[in-house]
């Protein structure tokens, strides 16, 4: 007979999320789990397969956390220029008061691990092609209004600021101060004008 889960599971992903935040796919070890999670190694691999598969469920856990409340976000907002810029002036809110320094779940996957394991991939495309759609429908939108300059494909636009958010959390692992980063989200938020 098979013994059912004595453990919450979304509460072990999201420490789990963490744990790979804080030091990578590559820098968290089975010990490091166990000790985030409280779980034992046989529970892991039980519950989840693997290390990897852990990771995949964190990835799954950090889209939904993360991802997925920026594209309501978007698809909330009646006046396009003022949602964008409340996203980005968001991100560079909480990159600047996160005192721990934890990385972006998806910038890190993209350098770490992408390029080697074909379903992060296709988890980190399928996250980026949500949030470059969400910006394009506000950005399409907002150009129908007069609302943003149509000088511009919104696609091409849509693309650019999702690369401008992801530098802004690249660059706020090295300087997380917000009058930089609010400079840099401005020069972005100017492809608007």
């Amino acid at each position: 007979m098979a013994r059912t889960r004595e453990f919450d599971f979304d509460a072990t992903v999201a420490a789990a999320m963490e744990a790979f935040r804080r030091n990578g796919y590559e820098g968290t070890s089975i010990r490091d789990l166990t000790k985030a999670t409280g779980l034992g190694s046989g529970s892991i691999y039980a519950a989840f397969g693997s290390k990897e598969g852990l990771y995949l469920a964190a990835l799954d856990l950090y889209r939904q956390r993360y991802a997925a409340p920026l594209i309501d976000m978007l698809r909330s907002g009646n006046d396009a220029r003022e949602v964008i810029r409340e996203v980005f002036v968001g991100a560079v809110d909480e990159i600047a008061r996160d005192g721990k320094r934890l990385a972006c779940l998806i910038v890190g996957a993209t350098v770490e691990r992408a390029r080697d394991d074909l379903r992060v991939a296709e988890r980190l495309r399928s996250t980026t092609r949500s949030l470059e759609s969400a910006l394009f429908d506000v950005l399409a939108e907002g150009q129908l209004r007069g609302q943003i300059a149509a000088d511009r494909s919104a696609t091409d636009l849509a693309t650019f600021l999702v690369t401008s958010l992801q530098g802004l959390r690249v660059m706020g692992g090295i300087n997380a101060d917000r009058a930089t980063l609010m400079r840099s989200a401005e020069v972005a938020l100017s492809c608007l004008d």
